[in-house]
C-alpha cells in the first residue's frame, strides 16, 4: 500500500470515527484529504469504493444510513461502539510495546495532524463527538509473520498453503486455503477463506501459523463471496474460552527474575548438568506467552504443556535462523 493511500485511509477512519452523523459520499470528497486529488466524479468513485473495501478487510465495520427521511442518498460513520475493544489483560513484554506506542501516539506531530483534521469536520458542519480519541495510530501494525503475506494473496486474489499449530493435540498440520480476508477479533488476527482440505469455510488464528505462507495456483482466481459477513464469521466460529492454564517450567538457578516473580518454586531439577527450580506458572493466552518466556533464552525451559513448548521452541528456532 502506498503511503499517500495509508494516509488517506487514515483521515478516513478518523472522519467516520469522530461523527455521530452519516456522512454522504460528497461530504467526505471535501473533508478527507487525499480525495480532492480525484480528477473527476467517477475517479473519486472508485477510490472511495476501493477504501471502503479495504477498510471492511481490516476489521473496520462501517455503517450506511440516512440522517433524515428525507435524506437522498445513504452516508457513513463508524460506531465506537463496535470499534473499540474491549478489556484486555496483558502480558510483561505486551504492556512494555503498549507503553512505547503511547509514547509514539503522544507526539506532537500526531497529535497536531489529528486536530488539525477534527477542525476541518466542525467547519464543515459535522457534530464531532467530543469523546472521540484525538489522536491517531498511523499505521496497522502485527507482530505475526503471516500478516503481511495473507494479506497481499487477498488482494491479489490467490490461495495459500502453510503449517498451521492445533493448540490439541499439539501438532503441525498443513493448510490450503483460498483466502477472504484478514481481520482483528477480540485482539487477535483471523485468516478467512475456503479451506480446501475440509471443503468448506473456515477461520485460522494468525498466531498459529508456523513458517512461511505459500503461495498456490495464480493470482485472480479466488474470490471473496458477496455474502459472507468475516467478523461474524469468526465471532460465530471461534468462541474459544480464555486460555488460562497452568504452565510447568525449568529455570536456571537465580535467573530469569521476571518470570520467578509471577512463579511459584515446587522443587528442584538438574536439567542438562546444570542446576535449577521447577516452577508453576498461572498464563492467560500460551500464544503470547510462548514470546514472553522465549526472551529468556536458555534460561527457562518449558516442561509442561506440550502446545507452549513446542511454541517456544519455534520462537527461539526462528531467531537463531535471522542470526
Amino acid at each position: 500500500m502506498s503511503v499517500v493511500r495509508a494516509e488517506r485511509l487514515v483521515n478516513l477512519v478518523l472522519c467516520l470515527l469522530s461523527t455521530r452523523q452519516y456522512l454522504p459520499a460528497e461530504s467526505i470528497r471535501k473533508i478527507v484529504s487525499g480525495y480532492g486529488d480525484a480528477p473527476n466524479d467517477d475517479a473519486f468513485f472508485r477510490m472511495f469504493e476501493r477504501d471502503k473495501t479495504e477498510l471492511r478487510e481490516l476489521g473496520i465495520p462501517l455503517e450506511v444510513g440516512r440522517n433524515w427521511s428525507f435524506d437522498k442518498v445513504d452516508g457513513y460513520r463508524i460506531a465506537r461502539r463496535d470499534y473499540e475493544l474491549g478489556d484486555i489483560e496483558l502480558e510483561p513484554d505486551e504492556a512494555a510495546a503498549v507503553a512505547l506506542a503511547v509514547r509514539l501516539w503522544d507526539s506532537p506531530e500526531l497529535t497536531g495532524a489529528a486536530h488539525g483534521a477534527l477542525l476541518k469536520l466542525r467547519a464543515a458542519g459535522v457534530d464531532v463527538d467530543q469523546g472521540a480519541p484525538a489522536v491517531v495510530e498511523p499505521k496497522v501494525r502485527t507482530t505475526e509473520p503471516a500478516f503481511g503475506p495473507l494479506l497481499a494473496a487477498v488482494q491479489t486474489g490467490q490461495a495459500v498453503s502453510f503449517d498451521y499449530r492445533r493448540p490439541s493435540p499439539a501438532e503441525l498440520r498443513g493448510r490450503t486455503l483460498e483466502p477472504w480476508g484478514v481481520v482483528s477479533w477480540r485482539g487477535r488476527w483471523y485468516v478467512v477463506g475456503h479451506d480446501r482440505d475440509r471443503d468448506a469455510p473456515r477461520c485460522f488464528r494468525l498466531s498459529r501459523i508456523v513458517g512461511d505462507v505459500r503461495l498456490v495456483g495464480k493470482a485472480g482466481t479466488v474470490r471473496r463471496p458477496a455474502d459472507v459477513d468475516l467478523l461474524k464469521f469468526v465471532a460465530s466460529t471461534s468462541n474459544e474460552p480464555p486460555e488460562t492454564s497452568t504452565v510447568r517450567l525449568w529455570l536456571a538457578k537465580h535467573r530469569a527474575a521476571g518470570l520467578r516473580r509471577r512463579a511459584t518454586v515446587v522443587g528442584e531439577r538438574v536439567l542438562d548438568g546444570e542446576p535449577g527450580d521447577l516452577v508453576e506458572l498461572e498464563v492467560l493466552h500460551t500464544d503470547s506467552a510462548a514470546s514472553w518466556i522465549a526472551g529468556y533464552g536458555q534460561d527457562a525451559v518449558v516442561l509442561e504443556p506440550d502446545v507452549l513448548r513446542k511454541a517456544v521452541h519455534e520462537r527461539l528456532l526462528a531467531v537463531a535462523e535471522a542470526t
